[in-house]
């Protein structure tokens, strides 16, 4: 069983598959209260649904990629099955997960986003190094930037431990509160390898079909 919040299918706002067709499983339940979040509904609200509930509502869509969010989908046990089984189905299957969470036992096909919290977030100081351990190479990290001193502390974070030279780098200008230019001459001016990742879903209109 699992606590779900919403099943729908949208245009993948982030990461490198940023613009597919993707089915969202939205989990019930964070641990963390960033300054920015936009899914708080997603704090308390969702029904629980046995597994093949789940994965019938996936299939029901046409799209083979699959985007398990939350919320805070590690805090599940049981989500490490739905993962390996949608991976053993042939879908194409990413986690958006906080960082605060151990990641070492997600299945090695999944495509992890690694949300690395910053000062300005809200939840500075929540990252579990140990998930440094357990980067795949296709492992995406992210950070939203809030403030310059957020940048500055994001390419410290970087560097120090050699992220850049191994992994994709995604910063992401906090909606509303940094502008995207501002963000984009940053990562010129200081040479940064990082990805400028805007969030496509905040910036279209939206065409997903939402509900469990």
């Amino acid at each position: 069983m699992l606590k779900i919040n919403e099943i729908f299918c949208s245009i993948q706002g982030e990461s490198t598959y940023a613009g597919l067709p993707t089915v969202f499983v939205r989990t019930s339940a964070c641990n963390l209260r960033c300054n920015y979040c936009d899914t708080t509904y997603a704090y308390n609200e969702g029904s629980t649904l046995p597994l093949e509930q789940v994965l019938e509502k996936i299939s029901s869509f046409s799209t083979r990629f699959v985007c398990v969010t939350g919320g805070e989908p590690l805090l599940q046990k049981e989500i490490h099955i739905l993962m390996h089984k949608l991976c053993d189905q042939g879908y194409s299957v990413s986690l958006e997960t906080s960082g605060s969470v151990p990641i070492c036992d997600v299945d090695p096909r999944v495509k992890i986003i690694l949300d690395v919290k910053t000062p300005d977030s809200g939840a500075a100081n929540s990252f579990d190094m140990k998930n440094l351990d357990c980067l795949q190479p296709s492992t995406e990290l992210k950070f939203v930037i809030c403030s310059e001193n957020d940048f500055n502390w994001s390419e410290d974070f970087c560097r120090q431990h050699e992220i850049f030279e191994k992994y994709t780098v995604l910063y992401s200008p906090s909606y509303g509160k940094i502008d995207a230019r501002w963000l984009a001459e940053n990562i010129l001016q200081k040479k940064s390898p990082a990805r400028l990742q805007l969030q496509l879903h905040k910036y279209i209109w939206s065409v997903e079909t939402r509900g469990v």
